[in-house]
């Protein structure tokens, strides 16, 4: 089968590599049918973080289950599903407390594979998520807004609702990536009444307009500060949606909270803050791997189905599996907000 591999910094080639096949019996094998790049996928593409050179790579999809482990009850060949990079059991004590991305029976090694035609998925009895029909029942665009699900959408979703956003809040978000974007319509999903997006790429700000943003700051630093706070009369925001993973995103994120707010992180960190700013406001910080079958489950996939949510917009530049190495540099060079892998049909 052909897959995408990472060869080094800068470098993605499609090669021919061995089918995978059941080892577990919780184990399915999938058939891709469409996939994506992450944002968070740069850090190693650009050699920001280490990964190993030769390995599989992607961690997003939505595919055909082919075959199935003997203890995979709940999905059966032939479904159409969303394949979540998170891996959940759905009965450990992480699961069980809604937080599926923290699943303590997920198999070591980390993702990799969903860029290619077949992928080894585990823990599928759970994690897996259904959708009605097949692929051929839904439009191209319907089809990328159900891929934001496999990880995306959810991790903007995350980050709102690990800031507690509610009904009437004011919500600033840091970060105009797909994952901002999407958590813009995290927080208008969860009631926020003005959404502040902090945005200076006319393209990716009209997007959030668009997914509900009631304001867009274009400034930056200080100078973002400053205008996020005229905008609240100087007392900050209810609940701020960090998604960048910077040390300056998330002390941004503090200068914007008012006494008392909580800033939901879903950026994947490289290094921690220092400061203890946060303590002298009083301002929370949590947030971390987004519970992808379970936000789906409970509320995104309805809201993708009833079409009341459209976060597959965030997809601007399409590519075969074979012009992988174009779709990392459409991403690298911010010329796609999120690069659309389509492997079968």
């Amino acid at each position: 089968m052909k897959a995408a591999v990472f060869m080094e910094p800068g470098k993605m080639e499609v090669h021919e590599v061995e089918k995978p096949t059941i080892q577990k019996p919780t184990d399915a094998i999938l058939k891709i049918v469409r996939a994506c790049v992450c944002g968070s996928d740069l850090w190693w593409y650009r050699g920001i973080a280490d990964r190993e050179k030769g390995s599989l790579v992607g961690h997003e999809a939505i595919a055909i289950v082919e075959e199935v482990g003997s203890d995979v009850k709940d999905v059966k060949p032939g479904d159409f599903v969303i394949a979540p990079f998170t891996h959940g059991c759905g009965h450990c004590a992480a699961c069980l407390a809604g937080f599926d991305g923290d699943c303590m029976n997920q198999e070591a090694g980390g993702n990799g594979g969903y860029q290619g035609e077949y992928l080894r998925f585990t823990n599928a009895n759970w994690a897996l998520v259904k959708i009605p029909g097949q692929p051929s029942d839904y439009t191209d665009e319907q089809l990328n807004d159900l891929l934001t699900l496999a990880d995306i959408m959810a991790t903007g979703y995350h980050a709102a609702a690990s800031a507690e956003v509610k009904e009437g809040d004011t919500v600033a978000v840091i970060g105009d990536g797909a994952v901002g974007l999407c958590g813009v319509i995290g927080a208008k999903l969860r009631g926020a009444k003005r959404i502040i997006a902090l945005s200076h790429h006319e393209d990716r700000a009209k997007l959030a307009k668009e997914f509900g943003a009631t304001d867009i700051v274009a400034e930056r630093g200080d100078d973002a500060v400053k205008k996020v706070l005229e905008l609240t009369d100087g007392n900050g925001v209810d609940a701020v949606l960090e998604c960048v993973g910077a040390v300056s995103a998330i002390e941004q994120a503090g200068k914007l909270a008012r006494p008392g707010a909580i800033i939901g992180r879903v950026g994947v960190p490289q290094t921690e803050p220092a400061s203890n700013n946060l303590f002298w406001k009083n301002i929370g910080l949590r947030g971390g791997i987004a519970s992808v079958t379970t936000y789906d489950r409970d509320v995104l996939l309805d809201a993708v189905l009833k079409g009341e949510i459209h976060p597959g917009k965030v997809f601007t530049k399409s590519f075969s599996l074979d012009e992988i190495q174009k779709a990392y540099e459409a991403m690298d060079k911010r010329e796609a907000i999120k690069s659309l892998v389509i492997v079968s049909e």
